[in-house]
């Protein structure tokens, strides 16, 4: 093939990308690009909404402080693209009190952001939206959406709770390093990966260095600082990252993720992804 002719034909297949991807964007019921006759337009149609979670937290020398933010945005995005949700902007502050010691984190407190989802909750009921799923992206989250979500069942919308379903599994196929500890997963090959999918241009690999740290027998039973057990911030191995291992990732966790809501909206009667 010609050099014009090449530089023709990637340039019809760019095209043909970005059209499609601007299909996408436009399928997607994204309350930041959407007006409220937008909004009024679909809610006869029983839509639940997806609310990403996230923290400002630390996550080693490499990483942004909103990386926990940022991924629970890319996966309720895939959701959203797989469901036809309503995507809510995220709640960018969580409850990171175990990284505080590290400069940039910023906590709020657990009946802060249980206030802050309850609140939200209230807000999609009173304009109709029958369902409400969380998609965290923080473990300290998990509490006060846990409580949020017994109160606004009480009060009529029922809420479904989702951290990342199917990573551990997902993580040990596509990732070559091993984890810090069973499940857990911070600053390393995992989260690397699923910010050089979402925001490469905030990740600086030449920075990125792992740490193993030793976890006390008593970790997850008592209250303490991670800067106690850990230098950098890092726990586990972020050299191996790609943007390839994130877009796997992000895309299994998002699969997995549909037929727990297909569940969850035929136990409440609403419509499933599929109707």
């Amino acid at each position: 093939m010609g050099k014009q002719r090449a530089s023709t034909f990637r340039a019809g297949i760019l095209r043909e990308r970005t059209s499609i991807e601007s299909e996408q964007n436009r399928m997607i019921r994204d309350f930041a690009a959407l007006s409220w006759p937008d909004v009024a337009g679909d809610l006869s149609r029983n839509i639940p909404a997806i609310l990403p979670v996230g923290a400002i937290e630390q996550h080693g020398a490499h990483l942004p402080l909103t990386v926990d933010r940022d991924l629970a945005e890319g996966v309720a995005r895939a959701i959203a693209e797989r469901t036809g949700a309503f995507l809510l902007p995220a709640c960018g502050y969580g409850e990171t009190w175990s990284s505080e010691a590290f400069p940039g984190t910023l906590s709020i407190s657990p009946e802060t952001l249980r206030a802050m989802i309850q609140d939200i909750g209230r807000g999609l009921i009173g304009m109709g939206i029958p369902a409400l799923i969380t998609l965290n992206g923080h473990f300290g989250n998990s509490g006060p959406i846990a409580l949020a979500a017994r109160t606004l069942l009480s009060e009529g919308l029922p809420v479904l709770h989702l951290d990342y379903p199917g990573l551990e599994p997902l993580a040990g196929k596509i990732c070559t390093s091993k984890p810090a500890g069973p499940g857990f997963y911070h600053a390393d090959e995992v989260e690397t990966s699923m910010m050089l999918a979402l925001r490469p241009e905030a990740v600086q690999m030449d920075r990125a260095t792992p740490e193993y740290p030793d976890f006390p027998p008593t970790f997850g039973q008592e209250p303490f600082q991670l800067r106690e057990i850990s230098e950098s911030g890092v726990f586990g191995d972020p050299r191996a990252a790609t943007a390839e291992k994130g877009r796997m990732l992000i895309h299994g966790i998002a699969d997995a993720a549909v037929p727990l809501i297909d569940a969850f909206l035929t136990r409440h009667g609403l419509t499933t992804t599929q109707g």
